[in-house]
């Protein structure tokens, strides 16, 4: 897939690549700002907004990276901002059910007995604090290497694993009780 987006934008079909791009990730950026926000409707208004800057930079693609790793680098840092912003602050309401709704084909008792489990894995996952909460997110959900959550993140590898196994602790710990 990323040789289409390659090839696209080398003949500077830009909408063309947004259009993919888009279809391609929308739905895993609206789960990753999700996992930052605790808020569906939020959660959708940072997916446009974190799409619209896309489409603003996707001129400045430089290959240096996949162009998911660029995209999210792109959400991340938003999502990042908002978390510091006026608006954040004053608003916390927390919906889970975006994180655990992916389809499956097992029978109905085996997918209420999944969504249950994963219901509670995800409630303390969004209870961990955002920099291990990132890292989970980025590792086990996205199914990036360590060493793509450094480019995305910005962040030392060595602490990258500190605190992945530090957040495994925490989750470990919570779980149980």
């Amino acid at each position: 897939m990323e040789e289409i987006f390659i090839e696209v934008l080398q003949n500077d079909d830009y909408d063309l690549l947004f259009h993919q791009v888009m279809t391609k990730y929308g739905r895993d950026v609206l789960v990753l700002a999700y996992s930052y926000v605790k808020n569906k409707d939020i959660a959708e208004d940072l997916t446009q907004e974190i799409f619209v800057k896309c489409y603003q930079s996707l001129c400045t693609f430089n290959h240096g990276s996949k162009l998911k790793t660029w995209l999210w680098r792109i959400a991340i840092n938003h999502c990042k901002d908002y978390l510091k912003s006026w608006h954040n602050r004053y608003v916390e309401v927390a919906d889970a059910h975006y994180l655990s709704s992916r389809p499956s084909q097992e029978d109905v008792e085996g997918q209420v007995i999944k969504r249950d489990k994963q219901a509670g894995l995800i409630e303390a996952i969004l209870q961990l604090p955002v920099p291990y909460r990132e890292i989970i997110y980025l590792h086990y959900y996205e199914d990036l290497s360590l060493k793509e959550i450094e480019y995305i993140t910005g962040i030392n590898i060595n602490t990258i694993k500190t605190r992945l196994r530090r957040a495994k602790d925490l989750l470990k710990t919570q779980l149980e009780e």
